[in-house]
């Protein structure tokens, strides 16, 4: 299923259901963008819909970003720049998330939860695996503008994790915001997991004050005038860390004091 809006007279941003998440590529006359690398599972896809669908070459794709470095959103952007030639754009951190024996561990379980998340979306299993350093063309930063697509802007949305950037198109002022919101049984919530609480608040503050006219997300669909949910979430947003490393903790401190 694909959904397509058109962002001005000359651009169309096309939405593909991923995996397990949406996919954002954006077409413009002299080139197409992904608004993220999709996951490993989702390359053949992008590219026959590009070639097929589109009718273009698949070298018309110049520039990918990565929002941040989990499955859905990093895994297959190596293999579509090897396949495509394109650029791969993203923030520094996406080059140590991965870093170390914790880092490693934590690419393996955010995998595992990939096939998890596929499973309870009725998925079979696929193949999703990728490196886990990523070897970005362009390091983006705070108020940068895409290279090749200047109407578009990079905010610095941490949280998720301590690397995660949003994208803005700022003629249309419509926001690019990967999972600073996600959908658990039908309720906006803060994503999982949340590695940095007081600098997701922050981000939240700071998308709700920007007064975008439309939010897109990974796991949610777009969202008309978001500030006012913006706001309320922030409500709902923890004050200590959810992840791998804490939720384990707590569990064994849990168990240490029940047999004192």
């Amino acid at each position: 299923m694909v959904s397509r809006h058109r962002m001005n007279k000359q651009m169309k941003l096309h939405i593909l259901n991923g995996y397990i998440q949406f996919i954002y590529l954006i077409e413009d006359h002299h080139g197409l963008m992904l608004l993220d690398g999709c996951s490993r599972a989702d390359v053949k896809q992008v590219c026959k819909f590009i070639k097929y669908e589109l009718e273009r070459p698949l070298t018309d794709l110049k520039l990918i970003v990565v929002t941040h470095m989990h499955p859905d959103h990093a895994g297959g952007a190596h293999k579509l720049r090897a396949i495509t030639h394109a650029k791969i754009a993203a923030h520094p951190g996406t080059r140590t998330w991965y870093t170390g024996i914790a880092g490693r561990t934590a690419h393996a379980i955010d995998v595992a939860l990939t096939w998890w998340v596929a499973g309870r979306l009725g998925k079979p299993k696929r193949k999703v695996w990728y490196p886990p350093l990523l070897q970005p063309d362009i390091l983006l930063q705070e108020g940068d503008t895409l290279p090749e697509f200047s109407d578009f802007k990079v905010h610095y949305t941490p949280g998720h994790t301590n690397h995660d950037i949003s994208v803005l198109h700022v003629p249309t002022q419509q926001l690019y915001v990967a999972d600073l919101v996600v959908k658990v049984k039908g309720e906006l919530v803060p994503p999982y997991p949340l590695c940095h609480p007081n600098q997701y608040k922050q981000s939240l503050e700071k998308v709700a004050s920007m007064n975008v006219e439309t939010l897109y997300c990974a796991h949610v669909k777009p969202i008309k005038n978001p500030s006012h949910i913006l706001s309320g979430m922030l409500e709902k947003a923890p004050s200590f860390p959810k992840n791998h490393w804490y939720s384990f903790k707590r569990r064994v401190i849990g168990k240490l004091r029940s047999r004192a």
